[in-house]
């Protein structure tokens, strides 16, 4: 009886292994090879289609670190642009005039140049027959640091961007 024991034991064991390599070859195997693909597919997408997905997360953290520090110097220059355009001559207004009755052709002139804050220098040519004279004035805020004239005044209000009539 032992040998039918060891037979039948033996049969049971055989058994059990081809129904384990069925279950492996129709269940495991198709779950792994899905599995095999989605990690392929996810490889793919975050490795930008070569190498493994640790590697392309450490080339996007670096890429990421070298874009912040691009945008720092931008942020930087933007700035450094910033101080320099107010105190640039960006704001101009040119009012000519006939200063005599005696002259004609509006030979005579104010001339404002005055940067975004109103700072800068409004200057005066008046001329006449016998000679021409040149006066400027420092001007702040808009307002002229010396009593000036109606046509300075103008000219500094076109500077500031409003118009009037001189």
């Amino acid at each position: 009886m032992q040998a039918t024991t060891v037979y039948a034991a033996l049969g049971a064991l055989a058994g059990a292994l081809i129904a384990i390599a069925a279950y492996h070859l129709l269940a495991v195997r198709p779950a792994f090879a899905r599995l095999s693909a989605k990690l392929e597919t996810h490889d793919g997408l975050i490795g930008g289609g070569s190498g493994d997905a640790a590697g392309r997360l450490g080339q996007l953290e670096a890429g990421q670190a070298a874009l912040l520090a691009s945008q720092e110097r931008v942020a930087a220059r933007t700035a450094e642009l910033e101080r320099l355009a107010g105190t640039d001559i960006s704001r101009i207004g040119f009012v000519r005039y006939d200063a005599f009755d005696d002259t004609g052709s509006d030979l005579s002139y104010a001339l404002a140049m005055l940067n975004r804050e109103g700072d800068g220098v409004v200057v005066s040519s008046i001329y006449s027959r016998t000679d021409t004279r040149t006066y400027g004035k420092a001007v702040e805020r808009f307002k002229p640091a010396a009593n000036a004239s109606q046509e300075e005044l103008a000219a500094i209000e076109k500077a500031r961007g409003i118009t009037s009539n001189a």
